[in-house]
């Protein structure tokens, strides 16, 4: 059980800093929202827990470490609500600012609704669970995240990460996972366009993938038993590994590697701009390869 030396219940607060420097401290049930409209309400705090609290204000979450957020609101005027802070778990939380999290360091978010344009940038240590999320650049120059039973919409998603995990999410994107590194996606519903384009390390498996021109100047790029719909010009100049079931619209000028499928409307090896030596492998050919 938690001994907190202040605890602020039930009040309104508007002013500028208004708990700045909080330390070791309990506010439940206080609204931050007024005509003073003051910023940084909360900034620098240390050791604080903060329930059932609604945010209306600027900045209120600024070099905050060792935190926890619970059962809260942060609306869309909580512009940069969460940035430089440190070691905190937010849960049952709505964030809704458009920068709601950045340059943050060691943060778990449970059962979060998060709707916020530039979630997540230039943070280390980020996990998000159990969570619905709509941003249009998510993550962007993360390292070191893990998502797992998210539903998400966006648009450049996870763009120049490093050390990312996926399981067992939804995801409705566009130009993800560009210029990323170490990034494993497990189970998953993968929907977007121009998917993975000049990552290195990129896996996925047992994923479902749809989306045009996917998988184009990868290295390393791995695909584990998982199925292509309406994936047309795929692995472009790509460096890859991959084991698909079912049929691949097209796959075009793969620069290395093995592209292993039960079948593929059309291959293209065509007005290459560099040499291309992957194989599109059909997998009853296989079979009768290993039958001989």
């Amino acid at each position: 059980m938690n001994h907190f030396d202040k605890i602020i219940t039930g009040k309104q607060f508007d002013e500028e800093r208004a708990l700045y420097h909080l330390q070791n401290g309990q506010v439940s049930k206080c609204t931050f929202a007024g005509p003073a409209d003051g910023e940084s309400v909360l900034k620098e705090s240390r050791n604080i827990e903060v329930d059932e609290c609604s945010f209306s204000l600027r900045y209120p979450l600024w070099h905050v470490k060792k935190f926890s957020l619970k059962d809260s609101t942060m609306d869309a005027l909580t512009r940069a609500a969460i940035w430089y802070a440190e070691d905190g778990e937010i849960t049952g939380t709505r964030l809704h600012g458009i920068k709601a999290v950045r340059e943050c360091r060691n943060i778990l978010l449970n059962g979060c609704d998060i709707d916020s344009q530039e979630f997540g940038w230039k943070s280390t240590g980020i996990t998000i669970k159990n969570s619905v999320l709509n941003s249009e650049y998510l993550l962007f120059d993360s390292r070191d995240v893990n998502l797992s039973d998210v539903t998400m919409t966006g648009k450049y998603s996870f763009q120049y990460m490093e050390n990312l995990v996926i399981e067992n999410c939804t995801l409705d994107t566009k130009d993800a996972f560009w210029h990323s590194t170490n990034v494993t996606v497990k189970n998953s519903l993968v929907k977007g366009e121009y998917l993975g384009w000049f990552s290195d390390g990129l896996t996925l498996i047992d994923c479902k993938i749809s989306g045009t021109q996917p998988f184009c100047y990868c290295k390393n790029l791995k695909l584990i038993n998982c199925t292509m719909e309406g994936t047309d010009l795929s692995f472009e100049y790509s460096d890859v590994e991959a084991d698909i079931a079912g049929n691949v619209m097209s796959v075009k000028n793969p620069k290395s590697g093995r592209i292993i499928l039960d079948s593929v409307d059309e291959v293209i090896m065509e007005d290459a701009a560099m040499e291309c030596r992957g194989e599109v492998i059909l997998r009853t050919d296989c079979k009768r390869a290993q039958t001989k």
